[in-house]
């Protein structure tokens, strides 16, 4: 099959979430099916500085943009994938990240540069591009591709179309003026195509018009029916259930893998755990924390929002630090909750430690280090970081929900028995339900017998993207045959 694959982001040439790792993991296992899978995303500043050797494969005239956009065309680094850019300068070849400015402001433009970037890639799919190659399939990437299955709806010709959703929570929505300077079709303006509450979406795009919909865990596929977690889209979603599957991410554990991991001080696996105890002496160094051997140290990678639950870690902390744990803290977001975290790890100097920002490397130590995995998510589409952990052996507490639920295994003592026990769950979102799961595992912790047995349990588990890459192959086989 032939399939082109559209992102707005790919590691490793950007990435600002979980979205980069998918589409820099995924297409390359598709590949390794033997499938044809090419890969779609914007020519941002970052990606040129980053893509290595790039050859001009075609200029695009597209409607409503005054100069010509050109096809790049290199591959991804680290593999084999064939890589096309679409490089609009106007449109991204700025200072900032993909969507925000310097400064974290949303770029005001984002609605032209992301209809470009669906019109470039609609060409591409219909071989408007003159690069004799024609998808079979084209698999869209949330709401920065909406358009593309809308686009392709209107030709008896094209592709079939395939649309993930990553985050339900970003919609990519704007007013009636912004919709008018657009040059869409008229018609789009309708509840039954984009138009939601009086705003257009281009994430409706994709839920209304796509072959077929998929999230990234079967949880959330649920959920998203869901008056709780549809976002307001949830009757849509249940008209569309009968085509909408959850398939789960997998990670890359050629990058994700303690024992060949060249980002971390000491490699380890399951049989040399006591080296795991070195990478958290970095960690703590690198924290300014003092080593407290008994103490167990929790870790966060995340962006500091409230759908992640980190103002019910703020309030846990006095909890955490009287029983004497310590918390090493990665991430940026909201800046109320950056402040909160900022002015914890000034008042608990012994016990708290926060970097603003995303570093790999600190991220790889992090997982490589930590005893405990804090994610308390408030609803979590998949979430990798407790993949990793699982891996890394550093044991996860997370909220049940989306790929949480289906990732995680809560320790009981019958699941503790069994051998199946990989980590600590909680229901509700808030703070008494994550400090009872958090005093849960505070307490297996200092039993090491049945800790070192969740630790290996959880090591042992497989969600490698070859399995995720098998799911979404049968899928394409499907959706063309129907």
């Amino acid at each position: 099959m032939k399939i082109l694959f559209a992102s707005s982001e790919a590691h490793p040439l950007i990435k600002t979430g979980g979205l980069a790792d998918v589409s820099g993991s995924l297409p390359r296992a598709i590949l390794s099916q033997r499938q044809d899978i090419r890969l779609v995303i914007p020519a941002y500043r970052q990606v040129l500085e980053r893509a290595g050797n790039l050859a001009l494969a075609a200029y695009l005239k597209l409607d409503g943009v005054p100069n010509p956009v050109r096809i790049l065309s290199g591959r991804l680094p680290g593999g084999n994938v064939k890589l096309y850019l679409v490089d609009s300068p106007d449109h991204f070849d700025r200072a900032g990240n993909p969507y925000t400015t310097r400064a974290g402001n949303e770029w005001t433009d984002n609605a032209e540069r992301f209809a470009v970037f669906c019109r470039a890639i609609h060409a591409l799919a219909v071989n408007a591009a003159g690069l004799d190659w024609e998808p079979d399939v084209v698999h869209c990437n949330d709401w920065q591709t909406g358009l593309v299955p809308a686009m392709l709806a209107d030709s008896d010709t094209a592709p079939a179309s395939i649309f993930t959703i990553h985050n339900l929570a970003y919609q990519g929505q704007y007013d009636w003026k912004t919709f008018n300077a657009l040059g869409l079709p008229p018609e789009w303006w309708s509840m039954d195509a984009m138009e939601f509450h009086n705003s257009f979406s281009f994430i409706k795009g994709g839920l209304v018009f796509a072959d077929w919909l998929t999230t990234v865990s079967p949880t959330y596929a649920e959920e998203i029916c869901t008056s709780e977690f549809g976002c307001g889209l949830e009757g849509l979603l249940g008209h569309r259930r009968n085509k909408l599957t959850g398939i789960l991410n997998g990670i890359d554990y050629s990058e994700w893998n303690p024992g060949s991991d060249l980002l971390v001080p000491i490699q380890y696996n399951r049989r040399s755990l006591f080296h795991k105890r070195e990478n958290k002496h970095a960690i703590l160094e690198h924290f300014a924390l003092p080593r407290k051997e008994d103490a167990p140290l929790f870790i966060i990678i995340s962006r500091l929002v409230e759908q992640k639950g980190i103002d019910l870690v703020i309030d846990i902390l006095p909890y955490l630090v009287k029983q004497g744990a310590q918390l090493a803290v990665l991430g940026s977001g909201d800046k109320a909750i950056e402040t909160a975290l900022r002015k914890a790890a000034r008042e608990y100097r012994e016990h708290v430690g926060i970097q603003i920002g995303y570093d790999e490397t600190l991220a790889h130590l992090l997982e490589a280090g930590g005893d405990l995995l804090l994610m308390p998510s408030r609803f979590e589409p998949c979430g990798l970081n407790q993949i990793y952990s699982l891996r890394y052996g550093t044991v996860p507490v997370v909220r049940s929900t989306g790929g949480l639920a289906d990732t995680v295994v809560d320790t009981t003592p019958e699941t503790l028995e069994a051998k199946t026990a990989t980590g600590f769950c909680f229901q509700t979102a808030s703070t008494a339900a994550l400090w009872n799961a958090v005093q849960r595992a505070i307490k297996q912790y200092r039993e090491p017998e049945g800790w070192n047995r969740i630790i290996d349990t959880g090591m042992r588990q497989d969600f490698s993207w070859k399995r995720s890459a098998e799911r979404y192959i049968d899928l394409y086989r499907q959706v063309l045959d129907g």
